[in-house]
């Protein structure tokens, strides 16, 4: 018998047991984070602005115009949105009165106008899922309304998060929505604008996607900015 048969012949002849799965739950249960609300704030605030990502602290009332006065006080000239949603008829009407900017609705397949999509569209404003504190991220939900082109191809983009589903960890979130419930084809996870280094780890932000990313982050009732304002 040649070595290998040998060898092929001590693996078939193991003793075989079943798989045994890791207990994820157990192990987030003991190691993961534990942080109150303002801390886990402080935590993904911190993350987040580490790679350049502008969070603008909000309360319900007033996103709207924070996210108009954000736009104005950028060369921004044309602006995605999906007029058709809550969020998006909100911030649609906090922006219609700038006499400099273009509002589009993405209402056409990509195909039709992906030349004015690529090149002629300088920001996309989409909804947040909700966000994960450990890691300073937001998870997107792309739909039919809010396609994850927008998000991914315009160089700026605003998102709008309620602070209330944040989560401290990635598995607390996905447990605590149900994710494997429904999903869509593609849940995104951003953690800043797009960048990407070469060998010699010169950092460079927009190669393969938004070079900025502006967080209008919407706090409840009993927070406010001045309890974060220590989030570096």
């Amino acid at each position: 018998m040649s070595a290998r048969d040998n060898i092929l012949a001590k693996l078939r002849n193991a003793p075989r047991s079943a798989p045994v799965e890791p207990d994820v739950a157990a192990h987030f249960e003991r190691f993961g984070p534990r942080w109150n609300e303002v801390e886990a704030l402080r935590h993904w605030a911190t993350m987040m602005r580490s790679v350049k990502t502008d969070i603008v602290w909000c309360t319900e009332s007033d996103w709207p115009q924070r996210l108009a006065e954000q736009v104005k006080a950028r060369p921004i000239r044309s602006l995605l949105l999906a007029r058709q949603t809550p969020h998006g008829a909100l911030a649609h009407t906090a922006l219609e009165h700038n006499p400099l900017l273009q509002l589009k609705t993405f209402d056409r397949m990509v195909d039709d106008w992906k030349d004015e999509l690529f090149n002629d569209t300088d920001a996309a404003f989409t909804v947040v899922r909700c966000g994960i504190a450990a890691t300073g991220t937001l998870v997107l939900w792309p739909d039919a309304d809010e396609p994850r082109t927008m998000s991914l191809v315009p160089p700026t983009h605003f998102a709008l998060f309620d602070t209330r589903t944040l989560h401290a960890d990635f598995h607390t979130a996905m447990t605590s929505e149900a994710w494997p419930n429904g999903m869509p084809t593609n849940a995104l996870l951003v953690s800043g604008p797009s960048k990407t280094a070469d060998i010699q780890l010169t950092l460079a932000y927009g190669a393969h996607g938004p070079r900025d990313l502006v967080v209008l982050a919407v706090l409840p009732p009993h927070l406010s900015a001045d309890q974060l304002k220590d989030a570096a």
